[in-house]
C-alpha cells in the first residue's frame, strides 16, 4: 500500500500552510515552491482541498489560500480523506456488501483492526504537530545537528 503523490503533495502543502502565521495568506506559488512542487499542478491540489473545506481561498492582491480552520484541529487523516476519499483499506471493509466472504473471512477482522488503528494514528497527527515538527527537523539540520 502506497499513498498517491497527490496526497504526498497535499500533506506537504497542508504542512507548509499551517507553519504560517494564522490569518496568513500564501499564494499558490509560494506554497508550490515550499512542497517542491510545479505550481500548476498545487493549484490543484489547492482547489481540491478548498473543496473539502480544509483551506480558504481568496482572490485578488490580498489574496492566497490559508488553513479554514486552526491547524491543531486538522489531522493527517483530513488531508488524506480530502486527497484520495475515505479511508480503505481493503474492499470488504466499504459499508454494504461488498464481499460475500465477509461473514466468515479472518482476513477481514485483520482489515478491519489495521484500518482502525490507521485511522487512529492519523486522525491523532495534527497538522500543527506536523509542521512544529518538520521546522524542528529542519532547523536542527541547518546547524548541523541530528533531527
Amino acid at each position: 500500500m502506497q499513498l498517491t503523490r497527490t496526497a504526498d503533495y497535499g500533506v506537504r502543502a497542508m504542512t507548509y500552510l499551517a507553519a504560517c502565521a494564522e490569518g496568513t495568506r500564501a499564494s499558490v506559488a509560494e506554497v508550490a515552491a515550499a512542497a517542491d512542487v510545479p505550481a500548476s499542478l498545487m493549484s490543484k491540489i489547492l482547489q481540491r482541498l478548498a473543496s473539502a473545506r480544509l483551506v480558504v481561498s481568496y482572490r485578488g492582491k490580498e489574496g492566497g489560500f490559508e488553513l479554514a480552520r486552526p491547524a491543531a484541529q486538522l489531522s493527517l487523516l483530513d488531508v488524506l480523506v480530502a486527497m484520495e476519499g475515505p479511508l480503505c483499506l481493503n474492499l470488504c471493509l466499504l459499508s454494504g456488501e461488498a464481499c460475500d466472504r465477509r461473514p466468515w473471512c479472518a482476513a477481514h477482522l485483520i482489515w478491519a483492526e489495521v484500518q482502525k488503528k490507521m485511522a487512529a494514528v492519523l486522525g491523532a497527527a495534527s497538522l500543527a504537530e506536523l509542521a512544529r515538527v518538520s521546522a524542528s527537523r529542519r532547523a536542527a539540520l541547518s546547524t548541523g545537528a541530528r533531527p
